[in-house]
């Protein structure tokens, strides 16, 4: 049994409740409740004494009904999933039982929430812009975000929701494709915004480049064949994105503007 007692330096660095926490009163006594999936991390729990002066305010520390057999009884203490065997990816409920007239604080909810912990077992596309990629060791149902590089950027074309489930699992997306070399990949984003890639994969199309003109009397961009574009003011601002062959330009202010459409990246006066 270990008995942890958490720096007060430490203690600043969390967020005292996160969504996954709520609390509610039962006969006059409180509980904490924390739902989420294990994440390989444990909960820190900041104590206080009871509001009679007499012992600590947490009295009993359950997970999935269980009762733990953590050092309770202490200013500040660790919820130890290893102790109770619990398995990666596990979804759990902690509930935390507390005296009347005082409250713990959970130092770090965050950890029960889902992180990208994805390994790629493959991943592919098609000439019709199918790409297909397969994972294992999913923790937690996570979006994928599909992202395809192009206008010297990468650009979030799609997204399909994770399985999160640890086997392999399989997804796909249909993706329009740009001429010459096409470039994609998938991440995930955890709690804390970091993200978690596949591998890069690359597709040279068999089209013909896009182009397009410019009409002064109808202010329209017509373009050759159906593309994704996007129109950004001189300020950088984004002004109009969509996928189709002709963009109104009547809305527009009669300045220069950037034009991103099929691969390319151009300056256009729309005058």
């Amino acid at each position: 049994m270990k008995n942890t007692i958490i720096p007060f330096v430490f203690l600043l660095f969390f967020n005292l409740f996160g969504n996954l926490v709520h609390s509610k009163i039962t006969s006059g006594k409180g509980i904490i409740i924390l739902e989420g999936k294990y994440q390989n991390k444990n909960l820190y729990v900041q104590n206080s004494f009871a509001s009679s002066g007499v012992g600590f305010c947490v009295y009993e520390v359950t997970i999935n009904g269980k009762v733990t057999t953590d050092p309770i009884n202490s200013s500040a203490f660790e919820i130890d999933f290893n102790q109770e065997m619990i398995a990666v990816g596990t979804d759990v409920i902690v509930e935390i039982k507390h005296k009347d007239g005082c409250s713990p604080k959970v130092l770090n909810p965050d950890v029960l929430k889902p992180m990208p912990t994805f390994e790629t077992t493959s991943i592919k596309v098609n000439h019709d812009g199918i790409i297909n990629w397969s994972t294992k060791n999913e923790t937690g149902s996570l979006p994928y975000y599909v992202e395809h590089f192009k206008w010297n950027k990468w650009v979030n074309v799609g997204e399909v929701q994770g399985k999160g489930t640890p086997e392999e699992n399989a997804y796909s997306f249909k993706i329009p494709l740009v001429s010459g070399e096409n470039k994609f990949r998938v991440k995930q984003l955890g709690n804390n915004n970091k993200p978690r890639y596949s591998e890069e994969i690359k597709l040279r199309a068999k089209m013909t480049q896009v182009s397009y003109s410019y009409s002064k009397s109808s202010r329209e961009i017509v373009f050759s064949s159906e593309t994704s574009y996007e129109i950004y003011d001189k300020y950088g601002n984004l002004a109009k994105k969509g996928y189709g062959k002709v963009i109104s330009c009547t809305n527009l202010e009669k300045a220069v503007h950037y034009l991103n459409y099929d691969s390319s990246t151009e300056e256009i006066s729309l005058k």
